[in-house]
């Protein structure tokens, strides 16, 4: 048996602790790999969240619906503020009878229900041109009315005479509406059905008419101008 100092039946003592080391090595390793899994899976979650979020808010990478609304074709909330009668925004004539509906953009991002009211009624002074509308829909769903339904409005070119026309403020160059704007619109339009007994078929576009890309967003996504019109069949459904 060697007995020499320092070994027991010739091992080295330090060997366990050389083991014992490396086992300490391989745990280390294993958690920082799992920590770098978890970090991967934070960030890969992290990316997806904002891209929903852009997507959701409308954002550079793309837009999202509106979706279905739940709203009827009651009368709206709606301020009545007629125009003074002018030859440059409310002429006063009569309309042939209504067989449309014409909807717009304010094409001036940021621009208020009130603002537009006001810009129409200027008119009469500054005399820069003809412009006007039946209803303006603001940023926070607010309802203006500048023209009776019964009269004619400068909006629709060639369908001035047989239609009523609402104009819609949007916040941004998009030309997309607020939740509340599309809500209000889409009541709006439904009510406006149901008043002279039309269907969304009877619903337009100022696009439809002369080619504008007016209002934009319906333009520009198809998809969302036939969703619009089927929100808008929906809510006059309700009323039967």
């Amino acid at each position: 048996m060697n007995t020499r100092r320092g070994y027991t039946n010739g091992k080295r003592p330090g060997n366990r602790r050389e083991n014992t080391g490396k086992s300490s090595r391989s745990a280390v390793c294993r958690m920082n790999r799992t920590a770098r899994i978890g970090i991967a899976v934070l960030v890969v979650l992290t990316v997806f969240l904002a891209v929903r979020g852009l997507l959701s808010a409308g954002g550079f990478l793309g837009s999202s619906g509106y979706g279905r609304v739940d709203v009827d074709a009651s009368e709206p909330e709606i301020d009545v503020q007629l125009l003074d009668v002018n030859p440059y925004s409310r002429p006063g004539t009569q309309s042939n009878g209504i067989t449309g509906i014409v909807i717009h953009y304010t094409a001036n991002p940021g621009s208020t229900a009130q603002g537009n009211r006001d810009y129409f009624n200027g008119l009469q002074f500054s005399h820069e041109t003809k412009a006007s509308s039946n209803f303006v829909v603001g940023l926070d769903g607010e309802i203006i009315q500048c023209i009776p339904t019964w009269e004619v409005a400068y909006a629709s070119n060639d369908r001035n005479y047989d239609s009523v026309s609402i104009e819609v403020c949007h916040p941004d160059d998009s030309g997309k509406f607020t939740e509340e704007s599309y809500r209000s619109l889409v009541q709006l339009t439904a009510w406006l059905c149901v008043k002279f007994d039309l269907t969304a078929d009877d619903v337009i576009r100022h696009y439809d008419v002369t080619g504008k890309n007016c209002p934009k967003y319906f333009v520009e996504h198809e998809d969302e101008w036939e969703q619009f019109k089927e929100n808008v069949s929906l809510a006059i459904a309700s009323e039967n």
